[in-house]
Parts: structure tokens; C-alpha cells; sequence
């Protein structure tokens, strides 16, 4: 071998490869459970960590089966993924990048999914997403990239809309406490995961 190469000793590489193993992103719970999913190469892209994931979903787990969902940063599709394996009746997945949809329909394949009246799927701008929806959701994931603020307009959006339906959540995950208010809204809840921050809002009170 020659002189300088780095050598690993053999636990060494075993170790490394089943950190990497633990780190594979992964459905926690319902029919797809425990199947792993495709993801975004390099760390430019930031999916929602498992651990972050399992505590959202623990949060929601009465609210999933039956439920009609937006995930509307969708990325990799793995939130609104994990609702489908909880039985949820529709998921409706947007992502402006291409190249992100095109994940979100590798990782349907690799469930056995196919796009339907339980999964449909746009490549639109986050509002243009928004104008374009009827009724009321459910659950409605926001993930928008930590640097913009395209969450604070969404829920503003969201709102105006009416698109959460009685008992809706929406949920928007970023970097910071979100200390803004949002007419028609209320955040009812707020957890803190390592460097993330979950916000929890339903729709405000009606006023007397």
C-alpha cells in the first residue's frame, strides 16, 4: 500500500457504514414502515430529521388517519409520505423544484404508490399552490428553505383561504421561535428539537 494512504481498520469501516445505515431516511410508522426513501445527495437540501419527524408525527398521531393533507414545501415527500403510511385519504404534494418532485415520484415507486385521487402532485410557486386549492386540509406542512421567510406568507395565505378545516394543523418547521401574528390564525403550540423549531397553528377563534 502505498506510503501516506490513510488505513481504516475493518470495525472502523463497519462503524462508519452503520452510522450511515441509522441515517438513511426512513418511514417510522404505519404500512410502509421502517422503508427506506431516496434523498437528496450532498447536504444542500435539508430534509426533516427522523428523530424531529417521529416527535411531529407522536404530536399528530390522532390527527393522520382519514385526514386530507398539503404538504407544501414537499422536498423528498417524506412528511406527507409518513401520512400515507398512517392512512391518510389524500396527500397533496407541491414543490417548485423539479428536481425535488422528481424525488417525491422516486420514492412513490419505491412504495408501490401510483399518483390518483389519494396522491396528487404540482410543481408550482408555494402561492400559486395555494391559489389554486379548494376545500379544507387537514394537516398542512410547511418546510420552506430556513433562509426565506416563505412560510410567514404562506400561513398568511392559508388563512385568508380558509384552507384549514375545524381541528386543522398547520405545521411550520424552521430555525428560530416564530414570533409573528397571523391574522385569522392561531399558534397554539411550539416545540424546540436540537436547532429546529416546530409551530403549531389552528384557526383563530371567531370573534364575537
Amino acid at each position: 500500500m502505498p506510503a501516506g494512504f490513510p488505513v481504516f481498520p475493518e470495525r472502523d469501516r463497519q462503524g462508519r457504514d452503520q452510522k450511515h445505515r441509522e441515517q438513511d431516511m426512513r418511514i417510522i410508522g404505519g404500512t410502509y414502515r421502517s422503508r427506506v426513501l431516496a434523498e437528496f445527495p450532498g447536504e444542500e437540501v435539508r430534509p426533516t430529521a427522523d428523530r424531529v419527524k417521529e416527535s411531529l408525527f407522536n404530536i399528530l398521531s390522532l390527527k393522520i388517519y382519514g385526514a386530507r393533507v398539503l404538504d407544501l414545501f414537499c422536498g423528498s415527500g417524506a412528511l406527507g409520505l409518513e401520512c400515507l403510511s398512517r392512512g391518510a385519504k389524500e396527500v397533496v404534494f407541491n414543490d417548485a423544484a423539479r428536481e425535488s418532485v422528481k424525488l417525491l415520484e422516486k420514492n412513490l415507486r419505491i412504495l408501490g404508490i401510483s399518483p390518483g385521487s389519494a396522491v396528487k402532485i404540482h410543481t408550482a410557486d408555494y402561492s400559486v399552490c395555494l391559489d389554486g386549492q379548494t376545500g379544507k386540509f387537514d394537516l398542512i406542512f410547511l418546510d420552506p428553505p430556513y433562509r426565506f421567510g416563505y412560510g410567514s406568507s404562506a400561513l398568511k395565505k392559508i388563512a385568508e383561504k380558509g384552507l384549514l378545516g375545524d381541528g386543522g394543523v398547520a405545521v411550520y418547521e424552521r430555525d428560530r421561535p416564530f414570533g409573528e401574528e397571523v391574522d385569522g390564525l392561531e399558534k397554539y403550540d411550539e416545540r424546540k428539537y436540537g436547532k429546529t423549531w416546530l409551530s403549531f397553528f389552528r384557526m383563530a377563534p371567531r370573534k364575537e
